[in-house]
C-alpha cells in the first residue's frame, strides 16, 4: 500500500514539476526497471501503449530518458539524482525567464480615483505570512511590536532581520506566550526589549475551549502597520493553516489602542513612546 501511495505522489510532484500525466507516469515506471519495451512501459504505468512513444519522446527530448534503437526499441531513465537535477535547472530557467518577462510588463496607469485612506490585505499560507512579516520589519524605521503565540513563528531569518533593526537604532520589543520562549529570543536578541505578554488567550481561545487556533504572530511597525496572524493545528507539523491579514494607514486612535493592548504585560515604565507620541 505504501509503495503505491509513493508511486501516486511521484507521479505527482513530476507533474508539478511540468511533466504531463503520462510522461510522469513513463518516468516513473521507466525508475523502477533497468530498461523496458514500450510494452513493459504500458504494463507498469497504465499508460496506453500508442502513447507511450510520445510521452517517451518528450522525455528523450527533456534529457531525461534515453533510447536504445533496436528492435524492439529499449527505453531506460537516467538515474533519480540526474533526472532530480535537470528538472531541477529546468524549473529554475523557467523561473527566472518569468521574473524577466513579467517585469518587462507595462504597467497599468492608475486611474484619477482618490487612494483610500487605509488598506487591508489578507494572506494564506505560512511561507507568505513569514516573507511579508519580514518585509515589513525591513521597512520599519522607529519602532518594531511583535508579539509571537508560540517558537513556530521564530525562524533565523526573522532573528536576523530584528537583529538588524536593532543595530540600526529602532525601538524592537517583543512579546512572548510565555516566559521559556522570552528566554529564547532574549538569548538571540539580549539587547531587544523582550517580555511575556499578558494576552493570555494567544494559545487558548476565551469563548470555546475547545477551539485550536492560536495567534501566530501580531505586529505592529511604525505605529501605521499592523500584521495578525492565526493558526490551527500548530501541534502538527503537517498542517499549513495559517493566515493572517495587515494594513496600513489606520486611524492614529485605533494604532494606539492597538499598541496598548499589545504592551500588556510590558509595564508602563518600560514602554518607550510610540513615533508620534515623542
Amino acid at each position: 500500500m505504501k509503495d503505491v501511495s509513493n508511486h501516486q505522489q511521484a507521479v505527482e510532484l513530476l507533474q508539478q514539476l511540468g511533466l504531463k500525466e503520462y510522461e510522469a507516469k513513463c518516468l516513473v515506471a521507466l525508475t523502477r526497471m533497468p530498461q523496458g519495451t514500450a510494452k513493459e512501459i504500458s504494463e507498469i504505468s497504465e499508460v496506453p501503449r500508442t502513447r507511450v512513444y510520445d510521452a517517451i519522446r518528450a522525455l528523450e527530448t527533456q534529457g531525461l530518458v534515453e533510447v536504445q534503437h533496436s528492435n524492439p526499441q529499449q527505453f531506460r531513465s537516467v538515474s533519480v539524482e540526474e533526472a532530480a537535477e535537470t528538472l531541477r535547472q529546468e524549473y529554475e530557467s523557467r523561473t527566472e525567464t518569468l521574473v524577466e518577462t513579467m517585469s518587462d510588463i507595462e504597467p497599468v496607469e492608475p486611474g484619477d480615483e482618490e487612494d483610500a485612506t487605509h488598506e487591508v490585505w489578507a494572506l494564506a499560507g505560512t511561507e507568505p505570512i513569514r516573507t511579508r512579516t519580514q518585509e515589513l520589519i525591513e521597512e520599519a524605521t522607529d519602532e518594531i511590536l511583535l508579539i509571537v503565540g508560540h517558537e513556530k513563528s521564530i525562524t533565523d531569518e526573522l532573528i536576523e532581520r530584528l537583529r538588524v533593526a536593532h543595530t540600526s537604532e529602532i525601538d524592537v520589543l517583543i512579546g512572548t506566550s510565555n516566559e521559556t520562549l522570552r528566554e529564547f529570543i532574549q538569548e538571540q536578541l539580549p539587547d531587544a526589549t523582550v517580555f511575556v505578554s499578558g494576552l493570555e488567550w494567544l494559545d487558548t481561545s476565551p469563548v470555546d475551549p475547545d477551539d485550536d487556533a492560536v495567534i501566530s504572530r501580531l505586529l505592529l511597525v511604525d505605529g501605521s502597520t499592523i500584521l495578525i496572524s492565526s493558526e490551527r493545528g500548530v501541534t502538527t507539523d503537517e498542517t499549513d493553516s495559517e493566515n493572517a491579514v495587515f494594513g496600513r494607514g489606520f486611524d492614529n486612535g485605533i494604532v494606539i489602542i492597538a499598541r496598548r493592548l499589545m504592551a500588556t504585560g510590558l509595564g508602563t515604565d518600560d514602554s518607550p513612546p510610540m513615533a508620534d507620541e515623542r
